[in-house]
């Protein structure tokens, strides 16, 4: 049912939603806050100070300049000590305070030296012109880029001509002359030192920033190289073991095929159960690499392996042709799922590893046993066609120790001293921590 609008009540503000999505309950859309608009003006202002900054400095120039010849058109006799100073006189001093400011960021203390003498010049003949105080502008632009000790020594700077103007022309007390300037030195660099510690602040955080988002990418690379590479690890084990058993079984079945039908359709049966058992482990994999985590999965799922699976798992073995002897002594309950799943793994790589390796004849023994300080398997085949050739590059050792060590496991694997020879692998898990 639609809902029906009410009119805006008397004397209420309209509301509108604000630019570049709609408003949030309760925006109020009138006139907004006027510390909004002076951060976007200043934000403005700054944008195009980076961009063109010599625009910037010739405007502030010419208003300073422009004042101080306005000054020196005879307004300085108001506050002078000496109105007979030569009018040339004033106007050199009046652009000397002026003019330089140009230069006021870049070079702040040579502007500061380059009104020194224009300063003393003007203590000494009374004109006391209110052009001095820009002298202010360049110290408060040393506060603001140069180190401290800097500003201590751009304090005498100002005071000399102070001094001077007090010797020739002693009017009032030595406070009504030095108070009110060091009072304005004082005030003018507090305030750069406080813009510059802001801009220090904000720069700091803006660091920061970057540096958790280049922290992040990492991390997300990490994260994905370690998720590629357990997802690799499991495809191994998965492929390799069940592709191992299909192969097994189909060379039993075509042997078979012709003198014992039975025996060939019961290793065809087992390569259908194998395969479907590879494929639904496959989709459960896949189904968590997909991109469009919003459609309903459509693979079967399933649970990780368990101990529990290890009798199917040799029963998988031992139809392929290799006979398998298995013996669990414990319970294998109180184990973590993570912890089953490695043991089962490993077990699986090494039955593996035998049925592809081990030769014709080769037998295998499957031993776990838990007891109180964890678990321990070990798989020792009687083959004798070596487990690993020349430069094999493989990840089926390599994906065991990784295994072995997220749980800061030991992993021994090599061949067993002949007679009676084969290879044996053996895996020990230390009990969990607790916690």
């Amino acid at each position: 049912m639609a809902q029906q609008k009410r009119p805006p009540q008397a004397g209420s503000t309209p509301q509108r939603p604000p630019r570049g999505g709609p408003a949030p309950q309760g925006w109020s859309t009138g006139a907004q806050p006027l510390t909004r608009r002076l951060q976007r003006l200043t934000e403005r202002l700054r944008a195009f100070d980076r961009r063109r900054p010599l625009v910037w400095d010739l405007h502030l120039t010419g208003v300073f300049v422009f004042a101080a010849l306005v000054d020196a058109a005879g307004g300085w006799r108001n506050v002078a000590f000496n109105d007979e100073v030569p009018s040339w006189l004033v106007l050199t001093m009046s652009l000397g305070f002026s003019v330089p400011l140009l230069w006021r960021r870049a070079h702040p203390l040579a502007v500061l030296l380059v009104m020194l003498p224009f300063s003393l010049a003007n203590a000494a003949c009374g004109a006391h012109l209110q052009a001095s105080f820009l002298q202010m502008i360049a110290v408060y632009n040393i506060a603001l880029r140069l180190p401290l000790r800097t500003l201590v020594w751009s304090f005498g700077t100002v005071l000399v001509p102070l001094a001077v103007g007090a010797t020739a022309y002693p009017v009032g007390s030595w406070d009504q002359q030095f108070v009110p300037m060091l009072y304005s030195f004082a005030l003018v660099a507090l305030l750069g030192l406080a813009v510059r510690s802001r801009q220090e602040y904000t720069a700091s955080l803006v660091e920061r920033a970057r540096q958790l988002e280049v922290e992040r990418d990492q991390q997300a690379q990490l994260a994905a190289a370690a998720e590629r590479t357990r997802i690799a690890r499991e495809m191994h084990d998965i492929i390799g073991h069940n592709l191992s058993v299909i192969t097994g079984l189909a060379d039993g079945g075509r042997y078979a095929a012709t003198g014992s039908p039975e025996r060939a359709a019961q290793a065809l049966e087992a390569i259908g159960t194998t395969s479907r058992q590879a494929l639904t482990e496959l989709r459960r994999l896949l189904d968590v690499l997909r991109e469009d985590t919003e459609a309903p999965p459509t693979a079967e799922l399933a649970p990780q392996p368990a101990l529990t699976d290890l009798e199917r798992l040799v029963d998988g073995v031992r139809g392929a042709g290799l006979p398998v002897d298995l013996t669990v002594e414990g319970d294998p309950a109180p184990l973590p799922p993570g912890r089953q799943l490695t043991v089962y793994r490993v077990v699986q790589e090494a039955l593996t590893n035998s049925l592809k390796h081990g030769g014709p004849r080769a037998t295998a023994t499957v031993t776990v046993r838990y007891a109180a300080d964890g678990v321990t398997a070990t798989v020792t085949d009687t083959g004798t066609g070596g487990h690993a050739a020349p430069g094999d590059t493989g990840r089926g050792l390599a994906g065991m120790r990784e295994r072995t060590a997220m749980y800061d496991g030991t992993l021994e694997a090599g061949p067993l001293h002949r007679p009676p020879g084969g290879w044996r692998v053996r895996l020990h898990l230390p009990k969990e921590p607790d916690q």
